[in-house]
């Protein structure tokens, strides 16, 4: 089963997680000094604030699925589509160890599409960095979709996006 993944910046963390805990009915599954997140199962989504990023609002969107055979049908979909993706394949982002791809809708939106692996202690840690970026991965592991990287279609750039999932 696949759950809806939202990312949102905040600029106050504690007010935010007070509100959101209200309107979801449940503290966050996961806090830390810049980031809380729940994974709510009514309505089915996994909904991430940070501090860290620009400006305060919806960051990126996206899927999560609870299995690696989900996420190979999803992209598989997406190949289908011809549309053009960023694989990062195995990464850290956020406080998660993940294997995931990213997606840019017509209008610009990020969609990262993932399946969780495990979680980290520390933001992002270990993240890689690849040989042919020319700086390091923004806080939320995308940048620029690098043309080497694309698959089939046209290279849509990813916005540039400082938090992640």
């Amino acid at each position: 089963m696949k759950r809806f993944h939202v990312h949102a910046h905040v600029e106050d963390l504690k007010a935010s997680i007070a509100f959101y805990s209200a309107l979801f009915g449940a503290a966050p599954t996961r806090v830390e000094g810049d980031y809380a997140k729940w994974m709510l199962d009514d309505p089915r989504i996994n909904f991430a604030i940070s501090t860290r990023g620009g400006k305060p609002g919806v960051d990126h969107l996206g899927i999560q699925t609870d299995t690696g055979e989900e996420l190979v049908e999803l992209k598989s979909r997406a190949k289908a589509a011809d549309m053009a993706l960023l694989d990062e394949g195995e990464t850290t982002c956020c406080y998660a160890h993940s294997d995931k791809y990213w997606l840019t809708d017509p209008q610009g939106i990020a969609w990262e599409q993932f399946h969780t692996l495990g979680s980290i202690p520390v933001f992002s840690q270990g993240q890689p960095v690849a040989a042919e970026a020319a700086e390091p991965p923004s806080a939320c592991c995308i940048g620029e979709a690098p043309k080497a990287k694309v698959s089939k279609g046209i290279a849509i750039p990813v916005k540039a996006a400082s938090s992640c999932c």
